[in-house]
């Protein structure tokens, strides 16, 4: 009794942060009206050519078809009516556009590089929104799951290769990422290390993201924390200060997680489209 009364006046930081089968609600289900949860679909996993798939539904999955989501729906409300001068919404999401084409492509890319644009903008927004979300009480943070942000970084790899085999040919590219000259010998180092590096640029792109976002909410939900752990009312007014204060730069950090995914990205791409520069 006393190592459950022990856990119950614990912060649950690693619970919130993880991923779960569940979505956290107030009232619902729930015994102290605030820790309330509605269970998500579950299924059995299956094997597909040895490799085991489960569908089941979990809360990071959950949130980023919110995500999905509210994305459509604001876009497509926000420029639902065609005018040349936009108002309201639609004046932010046209200058985060306009943002993202003028001084992330554009000068990165030139302007053969707005044919990678609507990928851009996709991913921009989709990471925007996520990271927006997870602030959101009782939601979850799906660009703090490593997996979410392996799969994006898996994305711009695939489409980094295509563009590097579509503009350079398949040959042309591969034999670009070493460079010309070097001695036989030394090939069987520069090899190994460009394939390394190859594999480094998605790898970078994942942590950063998922580190990043896991950083912040972590920082928050432990000077939230101080006050139940140390058993010190007088510390609220500093913790929940601190907390404030975090979390209205997890708002600023939520859009530059975004924007160097995006730039990083179109860099990455170019790089590959265009090994010569």
């Amino acid at each position: 009794m006393a190592s459950e009364e022990r856990a119950s006046q614990e912060v649950d930081i690693v619970g919130h942060i993880l991923d779960h089968d569940y979505l956290e609600v107030p009232f619902w289900n729930a015994n102290h009206i605030f820790d309330g949860k509605i269970p998500l679909p579950q299924f059995a996993p299956f094997d597909l050519f040895g490799i085991t798939v489960d569908l089941s539904i979990s809360r990071h999955i959950f949130m980023m078809w919110v995500a999905s989501l509210m994305l459509i729906v604001s876009l497509g409300l926000s420029f639902r009516r065609s005018g040349l001068v936009p108002s309201g919404l639609a004046n932010f999401f046209e200058a985060l556009v306009v943002f993202i084409r003028d001084e992330v492509v554009v000068p990165i890319m030139g302007d053969h590089g707005k044919v990678y644009l609507p990928y851009l903008l996709t991913i921009f927004f989709f990471i925007l929104f996520c990271n927006l979300l997870g602030l959101v009480p009782y939601s979850a943070t799906a660009t703090g799951n490593v997996n979410v942000t392996a799969a994006l970084a898996l994305l711009t790899f695939v489409i980094t290769q295509g563009a590097g085999i579509a503009n350079n040919g398949l040959v042309g590219y591969f034999r670009s990422l070493i460079p010309g000259g070097l001695p036989a010998p030394l090939l069987l180092i520069m090899v190994p290390i460009e394939l390394i590096s190859l594999l480094a640029k998605p790898f970078a792109l994942c942590i950063r993201l998922f580190a990043n976002m896991i950083a912040g909410h972590v920082a928050i939900l432990v000077f939230l924390g101080l006050v139940i752990m140390m058993k010190a009312l007088w510390l609220a007014p500093f913790s929940v200060g601190f907390a404030v204060a975090l979390y209205f730069l997890e708002i600023f950090i939520g859009f530059i997680q975004a924007f160097i995914f995006t730039l990083l990205s179109a860099l990455f791409i170019n790089m590959a489209a265009h090994p010569e520069h």
